[in-house]
């Protein structure tokens, strides 16, 4: 199905007027029969523009929906891409409201930071290491503005990917000095009055298409055969090591992940 330019526009206003009052709506799926990726993508690009409209700079991207944990869960089995807006950024050790959000999970993730632009298609995993700048810690806490996370690909896609905020830990490492794929992380949650967090996961590398590097490859020659291209500068996400995490009170959730330091944030 090809939807018109008015109906992209229709349910691309309802998703942002849905993020912007903090409200979610039913999914797209079940209310435009034959809707397909590539109507997804443009009900994304526009509520996308609705944002940089608004005041917002494009600072990066994601990829999603790339272990088995994640597909499992959302019973999505292929990686979709969103767009990280200026609108999403917290630093290390914020306090995140948790009325600023509508239904709030975490996932543990490696970002790469990159030093140089990065243009699909044909990338290898030797160009995305020669690109990146450095890779660090990082917490996406996805936020999907479709009823109760009742979501298939094209719910998510539309939805730029379920893009909530996301947090990147303060200790940068040179991708080059540890093994992406073989890196382990755990995620540990405290409530109020603990002096002692709960593992919630525990997650390597491997999980995200056998490596972080790959889900930078797939994602880079992805966009580069739509014409985008990565950015010097801009912070890629490539996706959650583990199950997400629901983030349903107050609480602090810190990954650690071996030889690339931490990242925590806090729900107030």
């Amino acid at each position: 199905m090809s939807l018109t330019p008015s109906d992209v526009d229709f349910y691309g206003d309802e998703l942002y007027s849905a993020l912007v009052d903090l409200r979610t709506v039913p999914n797209l799926r079940d209310r435009v029969p034959g809707i397909d990726l590539t109507d997804a993508y443009r009900i994304q690009s526009r509520m996308v523009q609705r944002r940089v409209d608004a005041g917002e700079a494009i600072v990066g991207k994601k990829v999603g929906v790339t272990s088995a944990a994640v597909m499992n869960m959302l019973g999505v089995y292929e990686p979709d891409f969103g767009q990280l807006l200026s609108g999403m950024v917290y630093r290390n050790g914020d306090a995140i409201k948790l009325d600023s959000l509508i239904q709030p999970r975490a996932e543990g993730e490696i970002a790469f930071v990159l030093k140089h632009d990065l243009v699909g298609p044909g990338v290898t995993a030797i160009d995305v290491l020669r690109a990146t700048d450095y890779v660090v810690p990082c917490f996406e806490i996805v936020d999907s503005r479709i009823d109760n996370w009742d979501i298939k690909i094209v719910d998510t896609v539309a939805d730029n990917a379920s893009c909530g905020v996301y947090v990147l830990g303060t200790e940068p490492k040179d991708p080059l000095e540890v093994d992406l794929a073989l890196v382990g992380m755990t995620i540990e949650v405290r409530r109020p009055g603990e002096s002692v967090g709960e593992i919630f996961a525990t997650g390597a590398g491997a999980a995200v298409k056998g490596s972080p590097v790959n889900s930078m490859v797939w994602l880079a020659n992805t966009l580069g055969a739509l014409g985008i291209p990565f950015r010097a500068g801009e912070v890629i996400l490539t996706g959650s090591l583990t199950v997400m995490a629901w983030v349903k009170g107050p609480q602090t959730i810190t990954c650690e992940f071996g030889g690339l330091g931490s990242c925590t944030v806090t729900f107030v």
